[in-house]
Formats: structure tokens, sequence, C-alpha cells
């Protein structure tokens, strides 16, 4: 690697995580506090439900499985997966074919989503610009992801696992605030791609409708039952 790609390989791994993730927090905070009337999912139901209830759980249920998935695998220490007898090349294969699922689940759902949204004139006419550009994004972040198993694909063939083990002890060094740049700038072209727009959601997510992502309503899950009464006879 050479001196130019090397400073940019530290600038985008080593410190633009940071700038990301503090934009993400700061700024979903400020919004919050300023523009709540904004605070919201914009969901265009009303306006349409042709499609809307598959493409929607499609691409909610692979992105919430892709989140949690890189969460798990990328930060979760590496005694985990020995006590339960899982070695680096069986979790790498999980994560290939797990992830590929869930990523194909989720390019479905957002293509479709994206197609109504540009092609129904009632949901065209309401749809900010910011609403087409994060799902662009997000369907691009989704393609590189897409196009990363292949690659894996590749290396597990080849009976290693090293690709998958210097991403996982990249993000634990961003996560320690000890970053090692140099992790990444050993790495495959097309990782590198899908790091940065990977990095660029938190970066946008508080200026978009993504911020509904925050008011998940938890406690629904935990309600009390509702009782409800009607005022109308029941024939006995």
């Amino acid at each position: 690697m050479n001196e130019s790609m090397y400073s940019w390989n530290n600038l985008i791994f080593g410190f633009y995580p940071y700038i990301a993730l503090s934009v993400f927090v700061i700024g979903s905070w400020i919004r919050f506090d300023r523009e709540q009337y904004g605070w919201t999912s914009a969901s265009s139901q009303l306006l349409s439900t042709a499609g809307m209830r598959l493409s929607s759980n499609l691409f909610h249920i692979g992105v919430i499985g892709i989140f949690f998935g890189h969460l798990v695998g990328l930060l979760a220490p590496y005694a985990i997966w020995g006590t339960i007898g899982l070695s680096s090349l069986g979790k790498q294969n999980i994560a290939m074919y797990g992830g590929g699922f869930l990523g194909i689940l989720c390019m479905i759902g957002g293509a479709m989503l994206m197609w109504r949204r540009m092609t129904n004139p009632r949901v065209r006419a309401t749809s900010r610009t910011s609403d087409i550009f994060i799902l662009a994004w997000v369907l691009i972040t989704l393609g590189f992801g897409l196009a990363t198993t292949f690659t894996t694909a590749h290396h597990a063939a080849q009976g290693s696992a090293d690709t998958m083990m210097a991403l996982a002890q990249w993000a634990k060094s961003i996560v320690l605030f000890s970053p090692k740049p140099e992790l990444v700038g050993s790495v495959e072209m097309v990782f590198r791609i899908h790091l940065f727009f990977g990095l660029s959601l938190f970066l946008l997510f508080p200026f978009t409708r993504l911020v509904h992502i925050w008011s998940f309503p938890i406690g629904y899950l935990t309600r009390s039952y509702q009782i409800v009464r009607t005022k109308r006879r029941i024939a006995q």
C-alpha cells in the first residue's frame, strides 16, 4: 500500500468511524430535542397498501437480522465461540450463509419499497429527497455486502478465515478506542467499500427518517392485555 492509500485508509477506518458515531449520537439527540414533530417513520401505508406489508416485512426482518448478526459476529469475544465448539471457519460459514440469506430478504424488500416509492404517484408526491436517498444508500450498502459473500466463499474454499478475523479485530479496536486501521488495509476492496457505506449510514442517520428506530416500542412487548367492551347486546 503506497503512502497516499495508507493515509486514506487511516482516515476512513481510523478516524471516520468516530466522526460517524459522534454525529449518530449527538445528531439524534439534537433532533429529538428540537424537531420532535419530524421524529417519525413517515409511513406511506395510508396512501397505498398494495405490496406494502410484504415488502416492509422482508426489509425490516432483513435489516434487524443483519444488524444483530454484525453486532454479535464482530464484537463477541472469541472465547464464546470456542466454548460452544465453533471454529473460525464455522463462524465464517454461519455469517456467509445467514448474512447472505438475510441480505437477499432485505434487498428484495428494499427494492420493492423503492419501486413503490418511485412509481406510485401518491407515494412519490409525498416522498422527500432524503427518503429516496437513504433507501438507495441502504440498497447500495446491501449490494456490496452481498458481494462480499462471494469473496468470503472463495476464502472458505481455501480454508481461510483470516479476513473475517481481521475485520472482527478492527471492529473491537474501534469500540475499545484503540483503532487499528491497518487491519482493514489488508482486506479486499469490496469489504472496504462495504464498510465505508455501512459507517456512513450512522453519519446520515440523524438527518433521515431512520431516527424512528430509536422509538421502537419495546414496552409493547410486555404491555398488559387490553380489555375491550362493546355496547352491543350479545345474544344469549
